[in-house]
């Protein structure tokens, strides 16, 4: 895997949803690396940003609160970025059902106001846009790859592949260089563990570190792919830099699937809690897409990138990380 780390020395970076999850880790490196970073976060509550993520580095960077579906903000902070790492969105699928209208706006609206910001204000910046598996739909074929059908089951699914096209076509139209790239589970430190918005992985690692029983729907034999997020950051890092990547959309994936039975067995290994089977809930099973796992080699082939961190190793670290953060993620 090739990241040119001397490219973001000294270099104008904004983070979109800087404060939540993934940006938050990616700003860690991005300041280790020597890049003055910018973040701007809406602080939306549920959406998981929050000034603890960044507390390791929160003298080194600048923290902009404002909400990306008031175009005016954007105008002025993507003047003179270098690059723009587009993260912000909601992105629990159940929510988008619930108000597909917060949806549109914090996924497509956002997006577009960002993609026109940079056409009128910087056009020579570098965008990559963090998109979803989910854009997929129900898999046809597996591993899913890029050439698969996009066929949302839900509302975020919709607009996050909306949302993909809007950078894609100001990439070809304006020459405003765009790349997007299909995310999977991805899990890790600084995710938000309240709630249930983020995802299984996230509800699985609260759960398993509170002692609570886990229960699986249908019996837990779906498939998954993971990526930690250090692997995920990599990826974000070498994707930005690489010329090739840009008008394009990747996957990203793992070397391996592994039923949800078998992501809580390895819980269970340093985890103590009870574990039950029950049916899948309606207002869940009209958005599940049963099993998926992608392929992610079109990308390795550009960029040489592979996940380097195994699913059991990255559990490991997360449950370390959670255990010594407790009072500022599972309370």
């Amino acid at each position: 895997m090739t990241i040119l780390t001397d490219a973001f020395a000294d270099r104008n970076v904004l983070i979109t949803g800087g404060l939540g999850f993934i940006g938050s880790n990616l700003a860690i490196r991005l300041v280790d690396l020597g890049a003055r970073v910018t973040l701007l976060d809406s602080l939306i509550p549920q959406f998981g940003g929050t000034l603890v993520n960044i507390a390791p580095v929160r003298s080194r960077v600048i923290v902009n609160i404002s909400d990306m579906r008031d175009a005016n903000s954007l105008d002025i902070l993507v003047q003179g970025q270098d690059y723009i790492f587009n993260l912000a969105g909601q992105v629990s699928h159940g929510d988008s059902m619930r108000d597909p209208q917060l949806d549109l706006g914090v996924n497509c609206v956002s997006t577009m106001n960002l993609v026109e910001a940079c056409r009128k204000h910087n056009p020579a910046a570098r965008l990559l846009y963090s998109s979803t598996r989910q854009v997929y739909g129900r898999p046809e074929k597996l591993p899913v790859s890029e050439d698969h059908p996009t066929l949302p089951i839900d509302v975020n699914g919709i607009n996050k592949l909306a949302a993909e096209y809007y950078h894609l076509l100001y990439h070809g139209t304006y020459g405003i260089r765009s790349t997007v790239l299909r995310m999977t589970n991805t899990f890790g430190p600084r995710q938000r563990l309240r709630g249930d918005r983020q995802g299984f992985a996230a509800i699985f690692l609260r759960l398993a570190l509170a002692g609570e029983k886990i229960s699986l729907y249908g019996g837990g034999g779906q498939l998954r792919d993971f990526n930690y997020v250090d692997d995920v950051v990599d990826a974000m890092l070498s994707a930005i830099t690489h010329d090739r990547c840009f008008g394009q959309f990747f996957n990203l994936g793992s070397e391996r699937a592994y039923s949800l039975i078998e992501f809580v067995e390895l819980l269970r290994q340093t985890c103590r809690f009870e574990l039950e089977s029950v049916p899948f809930p309606e207002d869940k099973k009209i958005i599940d897409i049963g099993d998926y796992y992608g392929d992610y080699s079109k990308f390795h082939e550009v960029t040489g990138w592979t996940p380097r961190v195994k699913l059991a190793e990255g559990l490991e670290r997360s449950l370390a990380f959670y255990r010594e953060h407790k009072a500022d993620y599972w309370p």
